[in-house]
């Protein structure tokens, strides 16, 4: 059976994918208004090498919902997820970086971990701790093999909470593999559904997605505080850099 760069089978992978993926259409997104934008440029970048940069307001419906997109952009469908069938053939290797200990998290946490997660211990923050730890050389490596071989989901932010600035870890990681870099605005999430999203508390929500042109990056000269600059830009949430 064939495996991913992770020794993940890829079988197993795309039936959470077509599973979970139903669940999320039917359950949290079709009770609402989902209105997806930009989704064109899915078709003009390559299938490798992108890191894809976004705010973040849920655990895990608004990354669900962006794997949705981006399905439906490449079987077609541009700018809608109206058309179900493009779960038939999703594409598999696309990851998401999320903490450790949150894909540890209970039953749903551990099955969508296996659908694409890159997990990575937090540097600032351990449960409700605050604190300073050296980043972990494995997960860097790990977030690097999973570019090379397709498309990544990232938080700049590192939380789902609001106004949290962008860290430097993504400037560093966009530094140092080169990838094309696409940003992502999420909107609405935090009004439909609890911190986890997958509890609906408001239907008839619009959760927007808006999917920008690759950032214009010079991955030698940019200072990493010019990273963050373009990047909380991009994504709409332009704070002060913090470790």
């Amino acid at each position: 059976m064939a495996k991913n760069i992770f020794g993940q089978s890829i079988w197993f992978k795309k039936k959470i994918f077509q599973t979970v993926g139903r669940f999320v259409l039917w359950y949290l997104l079709k009770p609402n208004k989902v209105v997806v934008s930009g989704s064109k440029i899915l078709t003009e970048i390559p299938g490798q090498n992108v890191l894809f940069i976004s705010n973040h307001q849920t655990i895990f419906t608004d990354v669900i919902a962006m794997f949705h997109a981006m399905f439906a952009a490449l079987n077609g469908q541009i700018d809608s997820i109206d058309d179900w069938s493009f779960l038939k053939n999703p594409k598999v290797n696309v990851y998401y970086v999320a903490a450790r200990e949150t894909m540890k998290k209970g039953l749903m946490a551990k099955i969508l971990a296996l659908a694409g997660a890159v997990t990575v211990d937090r540097t600032w923050r351990k449960g409700d701790e605050m604190i300073k730890r050296e980043v972990n050389p494995n997960d860097t490596k790990s977030i690097g093999m999973a570019i090379k071989d397709g498309w990544v989901v990232t938080f700049p932010q590192g939380t789902t909470r609001a106004g949290a600035p962008v860290r430097k870890g993504t400037a560093h990681i966009i530094k140092q593999h080169k990838p094309v870099v696409i940003p992502v605005r999420v909107d609405g999430f935090r009004e439909a559904f609890d911190k986890t999203g997958l509890k609906k508390l408001k239907k008839g929500t619009e959760l927007s997605l808006k999917f920008g042109e690759p950032l214009k990056i010079d991955y030698v000269n940019d200072t990493v505080e010019e990273l963050i600059k373009k990047m909380g830009v991009a994504i709409g949430e332009d704070h002060q850099p913090t470790q």
